[in-house]
């Protein structure tokens, strides 16, 4: 079988996936009829976790998910599962005297904790940008617009570059900025940058102001010069407001996800100077991740920890990130490495996370090779875009003439 007939099996095999799998999954399980929204949780046996907190991060990246979707695909019922969203995101979650996103209300759309963390008014931006891409809607431009104001004004390090991790409703500074209990209270994080980054990226498709494109030229400098070690190719994790390194872990996810994200963001800026730098590095960042992260199943490790405990699970968001990542270099390098370091990921998923009775991915398999059954199949952070993204992103990557190879 010659390589363009395995990437249309495989792009067949990946649009499959997402239509027939992973959308209608969201739709017919996650949706909350009743009270509006997403439920806050749903368990691998789609019973409804009713007392977990309605997240907006869930909301934005379920915006982000259908209004992709529909552009892609056009189908009504993407449509309408994005529009709901927008509403979602917009209404529930959005504060009308201080503006900017609220992180939890209850299923019931009282808000449950009101802190702005600057993570997820990143992926505000990402989701309103993208449904008005998909459907023209003003408001959704306008609102992202804002956000990105609000986080200049509110988050911006002048002196030091970069961005804070959090604020209060008001805008103020948090006493306690973590995104999780598994995350160090620390002033700036490697994952709100890249999350930031992803944003402004987006935001730039849509609006092509000098102050926006200085921004993302920035963020990519700190990532250069700041966040990714010269020596290893993986990124550090958290630091104090002068970056310097307060955790010595890697995220191998992050990493591989961050090597194509840059690498995007450099593109939309069209710098040729900036874009081969970005491109040089994206394949150093790969190269690490697959001479350090990968399994001999094909999968992807999530971490390893500070004090050099590597995290022997599998969390489904390191896999959809592989897939792209690795192809991305492919497509940079023409190293068949990469190419067969994406097919062997996606085998793996197919095999061990692909949930044929229930519907979407598992979201993490155990040490032992079992599903964890603590981990919601939505919730929180249990969310459609990052594998909705990987089908999305390869079934146009693999759809162009060469097949993607350089």
């Amino acid at each position: 079988m010659s390589s363009r007939t395995k990437n249309i099996n495989w792009a067949a095999q990946l649009e499959q996936e997402l239509t027939q799998n992973i959308l209608p999954f969201w739709m017919t399980h996650a949706v909350d009829s009743i009270n509006g929204g997403m439920h806050g949780a749903v368990t691998n046996d789609l019973r409804v976790a009713s007392e977990v907190p309605r997240s907006s991060i869930l909301s934005a990246r379920v915006l982000w998910t259908f209004s992709a979707a529909y552009r892609a695909i056009g189908k009504t019922e993407y449509r309408a599962m994005a529009d709901r969203a927008f509403r979602d995101l917009t209404t529930a979650f959005w504060d009308t005297e201080h503006d900017g996103v609220y992180w939890h209300v209850d299923r019931h759309g009282a808000v449950a904790d009101d802190r702005k963390h600057h993570y997820a008014q990143a992926f505000a931006i990402y989701g309103l940008t993208e449904y008005f891409q998909a459907v023209g809607h003003p408001d959704a431009l306008d609102r992202a617009k804002q956000l990105y104001e609000l986080l200049e004004h509110h988050a911006y390090d002048s002196e030091h570059a970069g961005y804070f991790e959090g604020s209060s409703r008001g805008w103020e500074p948090l006493d306690d900025a973590r995104l999780s209990d598994k995350d160090l209270d620390s002033p700036k994080s490697m994952n709100t940058m890249l999350h930031m980054l992803e944003a402004y990226t987006n935001l730039l498709r849509v609006w092509d102001d000098a102050g926006l494109r200085t921004r993302l030229a920035e963020m990519l400098w700190v990532f250069c010069e700041r966040i990714i070690d010269p020596q290893t190719h993986h990124m550090r994790l958290f630091f104090d407001e002068t970056w310097h390194v307060v955790d010595a872990g890697v995220s191998y996810g992050h990493d591989i996800e961050a090597s194509w994200l840059l690498n995007e963001a450099a593109i939309e800026l069209g710098s040729p100077e900036i874009v081969d730098r970005i491109e040089a590095i994206a394949q150093q960042m790969a190269a690490a991740v697959l001479r350090d992260g990968v399994a001999g199943d094909g999968s992807l490790f999530t971490e390893v920890s500070s004090d050099g405990i590597l995290d022997r699970g599998k969390d489904w968001w390191p896999q959809a990130e592989a897939i792209v990542g690795f192809y991305n270099a492919y497509e940079l390098s023409g190293k068949e490495a990469y190419a067969e370091a994406a097919r062997n990921c996606w085998e793996y998923v197919r095999s061990a996370m692909v949930d044929t009775e229930h519907g979407d991915w598992v979201k993490r398999i155990d040490e032992n090779g079992d599903v964890d059954p603590e981990r919601y199949k939505s919730g929180p952070w249990e969310c459609p875009y990052h594998h909705s993204r990987t089908c999305l992103e390869m079934i146009r990557r693999l759809a162009s003439p060469a097949g993607g190879s350089s």
